[in-house]
């Protein structure tokens, strides 16, 4: 398995990231997605990694530099076949490290409150992110939960 910075280019990637909008746009009401698309990935301010065993995607995240010391955590996604396996550890571990480097001192993030979404935010609170407000351009959402952790 090997994490590295990725340029968005290629035709897995691309597949991989369309199967995450869709699910999201599945559990989630239309108000209420906040899942990037490809374009949006690749705008400045956004560093996207992706987990990959050869040429086989397992996993991706993003951070999205919201001002100077505050990013978001975006696009965290496991492939579904691989599903609790330490990936999303693995990755997250590798953003929370490189957003340190990058000079952050806040990441937060996003995510659902659906039970879907309970793994996702059992991950989070092992790594010491903690409920909060929305940021950025959030607003309240029953359908939404934000998390933040100090770096």
């Amino acid at each position: 398995m090997k994490i590295a910075v990725d340029d968005l280019s290629g035709p897995e990637i691309a597949a991989f990231l369309a199967g995450h909008v869709r699910q999201m746009q599945s559990i989630s009401p239309p108000e209420s997605k906040h899942a990037l698309d490809l374009d949006a990935l690749r705008r400045p301010g956004v560093t996207f990694w992706s987990v990959r065993d050869g040429d086989t995607v397992l996993g991706c995240g993003a951070i999205k530099r919201l001002d100077e010391g505050h990013a978001e955590l975006k696009s965290m996604r496991t492939s579904p076949a691989r599903k609790r396996s330490g990936i999303a550890s693995f990755l997250l571990g590798h953003i929370l490290t490189e957003a340190t480097r990058m000079g952050f001192t806040r990441l937060s993030l996003e995510t659902g409150t659906a039970e879907f979404f309970l793994p996702a935010r059992k991950l989070y609170e092992k790594f010491g992110f903690t409920s909060c407000e929305p940021f950025a351009d959030y607003r309240p959402d029953p359908h939404s939960t934000f998390m933040t952790k100090a770096l």
